[in-house]
């Protein structure tokens, strides 16, 4: 049976003091750190790129989780793995053929997983299921934090569950109740941001998501 994991977005903390948020969650009970990155091409917003990973690596010892929102990740994966990415996720709406990236990740031997967008299909990446160990599942329009869950999403994940038996990590407007049905149709990795670094105590948020 899959582990249950938290992955905080760092998006929504606050950077001023990024170091010593990482450490309070990892306290906390997450699982994984999740970075989101953005170029300001495929989605409209940018965010941050290797320099803040490199940045956050000595910080902690629990996975960092990448997620590519670009339009040309094949360009990045290299300096995402010098400084110090273990999960490298990408969005199968790209322009390059997605099994080339998920051959380049495997070449530095890091985790992939292979992302959509809430409204591209499933068929369009079953073709990649058995190359990757995770698939993304996006319950909000990529772009900007603090969006509203799309319920429509979920019938996805329960599709995708039947189909699929690695690890199911969703992103965008996770909160206790959304993660409820969330890991009642068969997602496991949770990503919440605002959820987790919006909260008075990140223990209790923690555990209010997994349940």
């Amino acid at each position: 049976m899959l582990k249950n994991i938290i992955a905080p977005s760092i998006l929504s903390a606050d950077f001023s003091k990024l170091g010593q948020e990482i450490k309070d969650v990892e306290k906390a009970g997450a699982d994984w750190i999740h970075v989101d990155v953005m170029d300001g091409h495929f989605v409209p917003n940018i965010t941050i790129g290797p320099i803040v990973v490199k940045s956050i690596r000595p910080v902690t010892k629990l996975p960092i989780d990448v997620h590519l929102m670009i339009k040309s990740p094949e360009k990045y994966i290299e300096s995402f793995v010098k400084a110090g990415a273990d999960f490298i996720t990408f969005h199968s709406e790209i322009e390059k053929d997605p099994k080339e990236v998920i051959k380049l990740i495997r070449y530095y031997k890091k985790k992939v997983g292979i992302s959509i967008k809430p409204k591209t299909d499933l068929i369009s990446i079953e073709n990649v299921f058995s190359m990757v160990d995770m698939v993304l599942i996006m319950t909000v329009e990529p772009g900007f934090g603090g969006q509203g869950f799309i319920l429509d999403c979920l019938p996805k994940i329960e599709e995708l569950r039947k189909i699929f038996k690695k690890d199911i990590e969703v992103d965008g407007g996770v909160n206790e109740m959304t993660a409820r049905d969330c890991l009642k149709s068969g997602a496991n990795v949770l990503v919440a941001g605002s959820y987790v670094f919006g909260a008075k105590d990140y223990a209790l948020a923690i555990n209010k998501l997994r349940g």
